[in-house]
């Protein structure tokens, strides 16, 4: 009688793996969902932008908001149903990076990241561009979150002891260099405007994008 249940349980097991969220989904749209003019788009992409490939609905299209030879920024899923005025966006290199953890990981896509979050969030104070630390993402595709802060963010994270910078380009050593004073290995990143110029960049070993952030709309 175990034998049959085990069969069973074994391909309950495979079922489920079977079914598992893809983590390259984000990989796939800076590699095949970014020009909708290429050759046989239709059949690479698997999130096309609207108007394309006979599919409209926000759930299964990917909108660019900017993009340049390196980089692009698009609307995150998070943003579906949601009112208007919920910003929740993603910006992204378009070569293969993993994540915080990569050496690959580009300086530039700091500044692009924060021009993109300017262009739908008005008020600078309020921007927040955050990258989950290796165990609390979900895609394998180095992706900064353009969010806004929750209101009382901003005194919450003088915790994290955060490292002001002139640059936007030097957060990432900048983030190695707190991450390093405080004792974390594994972390994530936050970087918001300094109200004296520049910006403020922490790492956190949880996750910036949970932690200090209207993530979602609620809905």
């Amino acid at each position: 009688m175990r034998h049959p249940l085990l069969f069973f349980g074994l391909l309950l097991a495979a079922g489920c793996l079977a079914v598992a969220p893809s983590r390259n989904i984000l990989r796939g749209i800076v590699t095949d969902c970014l020009d909708p003019s290429e050759l046989w788009y239709c059949s690479r992409c698997a999130l096309p932008q609207a108007g394309y490939c006979g599919v409209d609905s926000c759930e299964h299209t990917t909108e660019v908001w900017s993009q340049s030879k390196e980089y692009v920024a698009i609307r995150d899923l998070k943003m579906c149903g949601c009112p208007d005025g919920f910003v929740h966006g993603l910006a992204m290199p378009r070569s293969p990076v993993t994540g915080v953890e990569d050496a690959r990981r580009p300086d530039g896509l700091w500044p692009f990241a924060w021009e993109a979050a300017r262009s739908r969030i008005a008020e600078s104070s309020e921007i927040a561009l955050v990258v989950n630390p290796p165990g609390k993402r979900t895609q394998d595709q180095l992706h900064i979150h353009l969010v806004r802060l929750t209101t009382d963010a901003r005194t919450r994270l003088t915790d994290l002891q955060p490292v002001r910078v002139q640059r936007l380009e030097d957060t990432w050593m900048a983030v190695a260099a707190n991450a390093w004073r405080r004792g974390i290995t594994s972390y994530g990143v936050i970087v918001i405007r300094s109200s004296d110029g520049g910006w403020l960049v922490a790492a956190d070993s949880t996750s910036p994008e949970e932690d200090f952030t209207v993530a979602g709309c609620g809905l």
